[in-house]
C-alpha cells in the first residue's frame, strides 16, 4: 500500500521521551508506543501546532514497521482527521508529524502514567 507518509523521523525531544515511556510502561518497541501517541493525539479534538519539527535523533521507521499490520486503519484515522481540518495549509505528512510528536510528549509528561497497565486504563478512559 502506498502511503502518503513513507519515513518517520523523530526529533532528539520525542526520542527522549519514548526513552522515559520505555522506562515507565515497559514496552519494548518504538513503534508500539509511537502508534499508542499518534491515537492519543489524534482522540484530542483539539488541533496540534504545527511547526517546523526537526529530524535530529537517530530514530527513525518506515511507515510499514510504525503501523505493521494496522496500517489502514492508522491512515485512514489521520485522513479523516486531517479532511476535518479546516485550514489545509499543511500536507498530511506535516499533520501526522505534528499528531506524533504532540502525543509523544503528552504522554511522557502525563501524571501517574507508570505502568503499561496506567497506559490501558487511560485508553479505556478514552472510549
Amino acid at each position: 500500500m502506498k502511503t502518503p507518509i513513507e519515513h518517520i523521523h523523530l526529533s532528539q525531544a520525542a526520542k527522549d521521551q519514548l526513552i522515559k515511556l520505555k522506562r515507565a510502561t515497559g514496552i519494548e518497541h518504538w513503534n508500539t508506543l509511537c502508534r499508542w501517541s499518534l491515537l492519543y493525539s489524534l482522540a484530542d479534538s483539539s488541533e496540534p501546532s504545527i511547526y517546523k519539527i526537526p529530524s535530529d535523533s537517530n530514530l527513525e521507521m518506515s511507515w510499514r514497521t510504525f503501523a505493521g499490520t494496522h496500517g489502514p486503519a492508522m491512515l485512514a484515522c489521520v485522513r479523516q482527521r486531517y479532511h476535518e481540518r479546516k485550514n489545509k495549509t499543511v500536507d498530511i505528512g506535516t499533520f501526522f508529524r505534528a499528531h506524533l510528536h504532540r502525543g509523544i510528549s503528552a504522554l511522557a509528561n502525563r501524571k501517574g502514567l507508570n505502568s503499561i497497565q496506567d497506559l490501558c486504563q487511560l485508553a479505556v478512559k478514552m472510549r
